[in-house]
């Protein structure tokens, strides 16, 4: 069953209670920090955080429709394997997405908003572990859809990319974020100097760095992928 020591000490009391424990359930399914076959139970979870079980079956619930979680009555909730179709489906969409973004903002970007691409790179370079990165790498993706005015494209990708992150975090564990962080550089590049096509040709190369090392990564976590 799942180990939540200290997580309970987390929680905001002048939160709703619900979303916060979707979060820190989420993040421990997307890290790897819980593996497929963990079994979680509404129970355990409602005691371990003093709340009722209601909460908790509506985040069990939002966890299944992301994909995060079964549900199986009578015989508790166990985190499920990663489907590479459903990979390689988020990939598609968030290419689809992030190529259309990056083009306007190679065109809209202000000075402003370049020099501030400038600093998010460096706050990348000097991350000092994986989680801090991947919080640094959202960061990024999302201020280039909300610096063009289009915050939804960021909601639409957040919403369809769940797996792949999972096989992200575990990508990062074989290949150094070194590599993410000159790709990086190259997209800042083409913005500054108002390079549609070279920006949209280098965001496609980077969404894609995922998917052509996908083989690699399932082979060295099998017991992490359906087979």
């Amino acid at each position: 069953m799942l180990e939540l020591a200290g997580d309970e000490n987390r929680l905001d009391a002048g939160q709703s209670i619900g979303p916060q424990i979707h979060a820190l359930l989420r993040a421990r399914i997307v890290r790897g920090d819980l593996e497929p076959g963990a079994r979680l139970s509404e129970s355990g979870i409602a005691a371990r955080f003093g709340v009722s079980r209601q909460p908790v079956r509506e985040v069990f619930i939002k966890l299944a429709d992301e994909g995060l979680l079964e549900i199986r009555p009578q015989r508790g909730s166990v985190v499920p394997r990663i489907s590479r179709e459903k990979v390689e489906n988020a990939r598609f969409v968030r290419e689809a997405v992030e190529a259309d973004v990056v083009r306007l903002a190679a065109i809209l970007f202000t000075n402003e908003q370049k020099d501030v691409l400038d600093g998010m790179l460096t706050e990348q370079e000097n991350a000092t572990d994986q989680n801090e990165f991947m919080a640094l790498d959202d960061a990024f993706h999302r201020f280039l859809a909300e610096g063009i005015g289009r915050s939804h494209a960021w909601s639409v990708v957040e919403a369809q990319k769940v797996q792949l992150d999972r096989v992200r975090y575990l990508s990062l564990q074989r290949f150094p974020t070194a590599a993410l962080i000159e790709q990086h550089g190259a997209i800042i590049r083409a913005i500054q100097a108002g390079d549609a096509n070279e920006a949209e040709k280098i965001m496609r190369e980077h969404l894609r760095m995922v998917l052509d090392d996908l083989p690699k990564i399932a082979e060295r976590n099998a017991e992490f992928f359906v087979p």
